[in-house]
């Protein structure tokens, strides 16, 4: 099946695709192309000259190809181990052809074509003739001999042809019945032209023959609209009108059509094809000019794509656009009116805009654009629910970034704080010390042990005040994020220098002070729950030490060193790592530990530390021993619960991408939701799992990794020249089960624009978590070997084909840099792969399905309730998993096709040859169930059987028995400790109680949340249906009452917010 639609006949021949060396190959179709072939160096272009072509060779050449193309390795096994021919350019060999006349190039079929061969042609008299049918030197029309018209009367201009079909499609071939059965399916194609859509029908000697004529022909209808828009750009520079322009402006207008491309190689470009032509001069024609641009502005993965998507031409109308964004890139509200916008926005020549078609280098720049990125476009702005209290979120944190060097020794300066409130940092650190003449100056706290070492740096560097710093906070504080900023003030002044800060921070904050008299209170006298970010929009939050109601006395001042009017500032109390072992702790708190008291707690009681924190702030910060100032992994803190893993800013590397990575899904505000296994009060997760999480569906991430563009050289490189020999890394950051690290084949000959073409499999455990970084790096390097990254929450990524553009060390966009990948991911739209899957963790077949099972509490009234919903459970994990593949494998439809597709396949079958339908949609209880009008063949009766099965599963499914056993579990939570004592538990054995309850309210939330989603995914698949019968003709004769019965079926399924579904399913709080 051919990606871009079906072919009539059922039959798929084969077909040459060019890439910009001329390799011809077959698509493959999975969704995403199997084998790209790989840029040779220049000077070694692949295929075999055809006689007088001049050149070597053609035996020699095609073997400098193969050497020239860069083998695959295994990185798993062996990194050193390479396959043989891994890499190798694969060529459709016309065998049936004299070896020297091998076909492997678009140049070669229009050569052949010129040449000319037999054709026989068949006319709708059922008469068939044999003619010699040639190309034009100058490629604009088709001639053939011998002919009763005269010679401009046998001719078919180019210009006039519409589309070129493969194998018995049109009228004449269906319709001379056993004349034309007689004739090869593989060997048949005809050529659409004119304005009323003649057929020219044409049967080659052999299938080989047929293939070198279709590909030539769409070869020129695509290439024609790219000629002539050169053809323009070109007269826009040649001022003089003599069409040839200087070198200097080629290479300008080569640059400026093709963002990216490097100067010195276009110049090169032009140096070969003067020395190849023995020209004297430095002067480029207009042929000369397109040449160049062709071979070196060709992506040969884009027109990969192009010809497995576009089923007659080498461009897209906008019906082919739309499939695919709806198979791959996972639009399924996709409209031919937004397509033709799209066409219009990034098709670069007037004739295509005119015609409607998207061409080469059109659709390489819309793959290229920001509407094709790797993170999806909803997260660039704050998408979450920002109204929970701050303890349900991470927050940005950064540590001691006023020091320009060392954390330790390091000098302070302003730029280093405005660099982290400018990066969306929402929780500064400020360390304060006593300043001379009583000023506080910003610099490290270094305790008792060590009052006066860090006063030496000021011989060589003015002091920097905390007034000054505090003055560059409320000038930064809210440009980046509106959301509230924590100060995380670390003193040790004196009681009369704390007294000036306090009057600093009044004075210079202002109304933005967020202090205790403004908290709402409780008959406590505080707050029983921390306000939401929402709330505390535009405020600034002092988090430190604190006088406690017992010591607000002038004594407690001297005996705690902390002067009542800074403490009265304080907002958020601190507290050390001994509040974690208390039975409960106060809400306005924050929980300050040590790198390596909080690694062990992460490691020791992972359970205990989440649920710690879903009531109380907890800050990790570096260890002291880091002198360099690097950085600890912020996940294996993120995964324990953690809302604020404190970050060496002023450090580059991997630590600070997963960072950033981690932030940029929710707007880079500097607050992400946590996983709602991590915010429910009563719901179990362990740090350390090495499984399935509880109420958390598993999903398998695929990543093609097809090329990379642009790559610079690595900035710290001792190597000289521009030869790099680059390769991909993936890394998955997540729970201990996700963690995973794959590798690409180093791409050899100094690649910059390499094709990789390999495929990775990731099994995500825990998607709220996991953050997926792409890292480039050069295999032959002197002195540093990064060249670029990327990293991503899982929760951002887009399914489909997607550009990822790569940063820079600091985290700075690298121009141009990108890499192109396929995407795909389980019960997510797009990626050419169904995207709805069961909710159990599918191993092979059913019988070995894992099932996620509730626990035996051990608390005999508590067991027998959840008993209800064991059952239930397992029924619904089964539900839905077989109906829309059984329903496409009746439609002779792979898995990754779309239920459009599907119902086109099924009315082509019930439509008659006089073109009426043999069955019509009509609504019973709000669904579209089509009932046959005549009768019907056994297998289209198995196919509407197959199709009613699909409407029957995709009808609501039954929440009651696990949102009613959960909800009366939850009942049970706060009398479990009662209920245990009954049955004699203590210790370990209440502790055990305690675990499996918790688990199995987790998991009966999960499933009820999966399962609504679910139901959003069936609602979505009966409106796709409806719409594909309307367009398919599947429905009553238009009337009034027709057109109100479909119209309502329509505003039935379409009322729904579908763009929710991700949120009911994951509860990750979006909104």
């Amino acid at each position: 099946l051919h990606q871009g639609g079906a072919h009539q006949s059922g039959f798929a021949p084969k077909e040459p695709n060019i890439d910009t060396a001329g390799c011809v190959q077959g698509p493959k179709h999975d969704g995403a192309p199997d084998s790209i072939p790989a840029r040779v160096s220049r000077g070694r272009r692949s295929g075999v000259i055809l006689p007088g072509g001049g050149g070597q060779d053609p035996e020699t050449t095609l073997l400098e190809s193969v050497k020239a193309a860069p083998r695959r390795s295994s990185i798993i096994k062996d990194p050193s181990v390479q396959k043989v021919g891994g890499g190798r350019k694969k060529t459709v060999s016309f065998s049936s052809m004299p070896s020297e006349k091998k076909v492997n190039s678009a140049a070669d079929c229009l050569a052949f074509m010129q040449g000319g061969c037999e054709l026989k042609k068949v006319r709708p008299n059922s008469r068939i003739y044999c003619r010699f049918y040639t190309l034009e030197a100058d490629l604009s029309c088709l001639r053939w001999e011998p002919s009763k018209k005269d010679g401009d009367r046998a001719r078919l201009d180019v210009v006039s042809i519409r589309e070129v079909r493969t194998g018995k499609s049109t009228e004449t071939f269906l319709h001379n019945g056993p004349l034309c059965e007689q004739l090869a399916e593989e060997a048949a194609f005809s050529v659409i032209h004119g304005e009323d859509y003649q057929s020219l029908d044409l049967v080659a000697l052999s299938a080989d023959v047929a293939n070198i004529w279709v590909t030539g022909l769409r070869y020129l209808l695509g290439s024609k609209m790219r000629s002539e828009w050169l053809a323009t750009e070109f007269a826009r520079v040649d001022e003089d009108g003599y069409g040839i322009v200087s070198e200097d402006v080629a290479v300008t207008t080569i640059v400026k059509l093709c963002p990216g491309i490097k100067e010195a190689k276009v110049r090169l470009r032009f140096k070969e094809i003067q020395r190849s032509k023995e020209k004297l001069t430095s002067h480029v024609t207009r042929e000369e000019f397109q040449e160049a641009y062709c071979e070196l502005c060709t992506r040969p993965d884009v027109y990969f794509l192009m010809v497995q998507l576009a089923k007659d031409r080498e461009c897209l109308d906008p019906q082919d656009l739309r499939l695919f964004l709806e198979t791959e890139q996972g639009l399924s509200l996709a409209t031919t009116e937004g397509c033709l916008e799209l066409l219009r926005r990034y098709e670069p020549s007037a004739q295509g805009k005119e015609r409607g078609l998207l061409g080469l280098d059109g659709f390489a720049r819309y793959l290229q654009s920001p509407e094709c990125q790797l993170l999806d476009p909803e997260h660039e702005g704050v998408c979450q629910d920002m109204n929970m209290p701050l303890s349900h979120y991470y927050i940005s944190t950064s540590y001691r970034s006023y020091l320009l060097d060392d954390q330790v020794h390091g000098r302070a300066d302003l730029g280093g704080l405005i660099k982290a409130l400018q990066s969306g940092c929402r929780c500064l650190e400020l360390g304060v010390t006593d300043g001379p003449e009583g000023e506080p100056l910003l610099g490290v706290d270094y305790g008792p042990d060590i009052p006066c070492h860090h006063h030496q740096h000021y011989h060589h560097h003015a002091p920097v005040t905390i007034r000054s710093a505090l003055e560059v906070v409320n000038k930064y504080a809210f440009l980046t994020s509106r959301y509230p900023l924590l100060v995380y003030l670390c003193q040790r002044c004196s009681l009369a220098q704390q007294r000036t800060m306090a009057q600093h921070l009044k004075k210079v904050l202002g109304s933005r002070l967020y202090t205790p008299e403004s908290l709402p209170v409780s008959l406590g006298g505080r707050a029983t729950t921390l306000p939401s970010p929402e709330q505390l929009k535009g405020r600034v939050l002092i988090v430190g030490k604190k006088l406690p109601p017992d010591h607000e006395g002038s004594d407690g001042e001297v005996k705690l060193r902390l002067h009542k009017e800074l403490s009265d500032l304080v907002a958020i109390a601190r507290i050390d790592s001994r509040h974690f072992y208390a039975q409960r702790t106060p809400y306005w708190t924050l929980c300050s530990l040590g790198e390596g008291e909080a690694g062990r707690l992460t490691t020791e009681s992972p359970e205990d530390l989440v649920m710690f924190t879903k009531r109380t702030l907890t800050r990790v910060r570096p260890s002291s021993v880091r002198l360099d100032s690097s950085n600890p992994n912020p996940q294996g803190y993120w995964k324990g619960g953690v809302q604020l893993v404190a970050l060496n800013q002023q450090t580059p590397g991997a630590m600070l991408d997963l960072h950033r990575g981690r932030f940029s899904q929710n707007g880079g505000c500097g607050y992400v939701l946590r996983p709602a296994v991590m915010r429910d009060e009563v719901s179990y997760f362990s740090a350390h799992t090495h499984g399935c999480v509880p109420g958390v569906p598993p999903q398998t991430l695929r990543i093609k990794v097809i090329s990379a563009h642009n790559l610079p050289k690595p900035q710290g490189s001792g190597a000289k020249g521009e030869v790099i020999d680059p390769y991909v890394v993936l890394e998955l950051h997540g729970v201990p089960a996700d963690c995973a690290e794959q590798r690409t084949r180093t791409a050899l000959q100094n690649q910059d624009d390499p094709l990789f073409d390999e495929t990775f499999e990731f099994q995500v455990n825990m998607p709220e978590l996991a953050l997926l970084r792409f890292v480039v790096l050069d295999d032959d390097y002197i002195g540093d070997d990064f060249i670029g990254q990327f990293s991503v929450a899982f929760e951002c990524l887009q399914s489909g084909y997607r550009n990822v553009p790569l940063l820079g060390l600091m985290g700075e966009p690298l121009p141009h840099a990108s890499l192109f990948l396929h995407v795909a991911v389980t019960n997510r739209r797009g990626g050419g792969k169904v995207h709805r899957r069961g909710l159990s963790v599918r191993r092979g077949s059913r019988r070995g399905r894992e099932y996620v099972t509730l626990r035996n509490t051990g608390i005999k009234a508590v067991d027998e309730i959840f008993k209800l919903a064991s059952a239930p459970l397992k029924e619904v994990m089964d539900l839905r998993e077989e109906a829309q593949v059984n329903f496409k494998e009746q439609c002779g439809l792979p898995t990754v096709a779309k239920l459009k597709q599907c119902i086109q396949s099924l009315a082509t079958r019930l439509q008659s040859p006089e073109g009426t339908m043999g069955a019509t949609m009509v609504l019973k209880d709000g669904y579209p169930c089509l009932e046959a009008l005549v009768s019907v063949s056994e297998p289209t009766r198995k196919l509407l059987s197959a199709y009613d099965t699909l409407i029957l599963d995709c009808k609501p499914y039954n929440l009651i028995a696990c949102v009613t056993v959960y909800f009366v579990g939850m009942e049970f939570h706060e009398d479990l400790s009662r209920l245990a004592e009954k049955e004699g538990m203590k210790g370990c054995k209440l502790s055990k109680a305690v675990e499996s309850f918790t688990w199995n309210v987790t998991v009966l939330k999960g499933q009820s949340d999966l399962l609504r989603g679910a139901k959003m995914d069936s609602l979505d698949a009966l409106r796709q249906v409806a719409l594909a019968c309307e367009a398919s003709g599947l429905t009553h004769p238009p009337s009034n009452n027709s057109a109100a019965t479909f119209s309502a079926a329509e505003l039935h399924y379409t009322s729904h917010n579908f763009s929710g579904r991700r949120s009911s399913t994951h509860s990750n709080g979006r909104i």
